[in-house]
């Protein structure tokens, strides 16, 4: 059984019945959710998190970590455990901040896509894993203005939407960088500095083949007080955003 579950339950005074009302979810699912090899879909673990006032990973360790690739583990468990996140995208919208939607369109166009669906359920629980945790990290976005050009109208016009709203929280900041900035070291490629509880600055790097993780980030901060200094401010950004959902 997963006892930190049933504990869990136990002290925040809630029953499989209460619980299940307000997850919104039949009695008998919740009560399966109290077996060790049974994890709820990620929103209900989010929700449940949440009601029971803890965070996801201590109910369902390793949970979200089940289908991703043996490469991108490191990341992730920085990504999850990261104070801070900085992260530079020129083509596409980064992965933390996609609709549904938008993550299946380019995972479909990839070297993913003969395993799409699996990648685009991994990519919404990390989401889920970063933002929706007790503490979630002090995560600023750059990105490029070429990114919010690229996609389908019907595609384009949910995930812009998106990104205001989610460019409103407090912890979270939006910059784009538009075009007429011209030519910037940032068109090198996307990268992530997450920065850990400790102080410690880790860099992410993508290719066409797969990430990497390197401690080797001079160069990454290098670029990134550049991309950062050339984007516009927040207020600007998120009015960028609207004139551009408005486009769609």
């Amino acid at each position: 059984m997963n006892r930190a579950v049933q504990i869990a339950m136990v002290e925040a005074g809630q029953t499989a019945d209460t619980l299940a009302a307000q997850v919104g979810v039949d009695p008998k699912t919740v009560a399966r959710w109290v077996s060790q090899d049974r994890v709820p879909q990620t929103r209900h673990r989010a929700r449940v998190a949440e009601l029971l006032g803890r965070d996801m990973e201590d109910l369902w360790p390793g949970a979200h970590r089940r289908r991703e690739p043996a490469w991108f583990l490191p990341w992730t468990q920085l990504e999850r455990e990261a104070v801070g996140l900085r992260w530079y995208e020129s083509a596409v919208i980064p992965g933390l901040l996609q609709t549904e939607a938008y993550a299946r369109a380019v995972l479909a166009c990839g070297p993913l896509v003969a395993d799409a669906e699996r990648h685009v359920a991994i990519r919404l629980e990390r989401q889920v894993a970063v933002f929706e945790r007790a503490r979630p990290p002090l995560a600023v976005f750059v990105i490029d203005e070429a990114a919010l050009r690229r996609g389908a109208p019907e595609i384009m016009g949910p995930q812009l939407d998106h990104l205001i709203e989610m460019a409103r929280r407090p912890n979270l900041m939006v910059h784009v960088l538009p075009l007429a900035a011209g030519l910037h070291p940032g068109q090198a490629g996307p990268f992530v500095i997450a920065t850990t509880g400790d102080g410690e600055d880790v860099g992410y790097l993508d290719d066409q083949a797969q990430g990497r993780v390197t401690n080797e980030v001079a160069p990454l901060w290098a670029v990134w007080d550049t991309v950062r200094s050339v984007a516009l401010p927040r207020d600007q950004s998120i009015d960028f955003l609207r004139a551009r959902a408005w486009l769609t």
